[in-house]
């Protein structure tokens, strides 16, 4: 049966504009870590490389052999963390901290990310495809939210996170957080774009 992330781990990725609470386990990601602004054309070149990378992975049955393990799947969304540098008061993109990622399933390798590297080559720039890492993530107890709107418009779905914690007796670790982009930004206008939103928490 064909895994299909939107069904299989609803909760992990797809939160009620309300806040909740959830304990997200370990798992495996290509990455790529950086800084500068998302709206930059530099930053879409990672972001294609990420996907080229996640898709080489899943259609390597049409390919080469299927890899140990492998079954099909539906390819994971791009998610993200930022951060600002140390000792910022104000948001400037063009000094924003990230590490984008998309989940890999529960086979992936480090020879899988060799083989993707490869099988991209020709795809993306060879600097972007250096920055790839397949790293293991814990995010642990986190409290999120899907946000509907802009990606400006953020700030107004953080305030209702953050009372809810006042509230609750629980307490924002850092400043620090996570973003899922649920929605695809060249098809959906940018009042209607769904992206969950996840921060880091412990109680008090």
């Amino acid at each position: 049966m064909k895994y299909e992330w939107r069904k299989q781990d609803k909760s992990i990725y797809l939160p009620k504009q309300k806040p909740e609470i959830i304990d997200v386990p370990a798992m495996k990601y290509f990455t790529i870590s950086g800084k500068g602004n998302p709206n930059s054309p530099a930053f879409s070149e990672l972001i294609k490389t990420l996907y080229a990378a996640s898709y080489a992975v899943k259609m390597m049955p049409k390919k080469v052999a299927a890899p140990e393990g492998y079954y099909d799947y539906t390819v994971f969304p791009l998610e993200g963390f930022w951060t600002l540098e140390p000792g910022s008061k104000t948001l400037d993109k063009d000094q924003l901290i990230f590490k984008i990622m998309i989940r890999q399933p529960d086979f992936i390798t480090p020879e899988l990310l060799d083989y993707a590297k490869e099988t991209i080559s020709k795809k993306v720039l060879p600097e972007h495809r250096e920055l790839l890492k397949l790293e293991e993530i814990t995010e642990g107890l986190n409290l999120q939210m899907l946000h509907i709107g802009s990606f400006d418009d953020e700030p107004a779905t953080f305030a209702q996170m953050e009372d809810f914690c006042e509230q609750n007796n629980i307490i924002r670790l850092s400043k620090s957080h996570k973003e899922i982009y649920l929605s695809d930004i060249h098809k959906v206008a940018p009042d209607k774009l769904k992206t969950t939103l996840r921060f880091e928490i412990k109680y008090k």
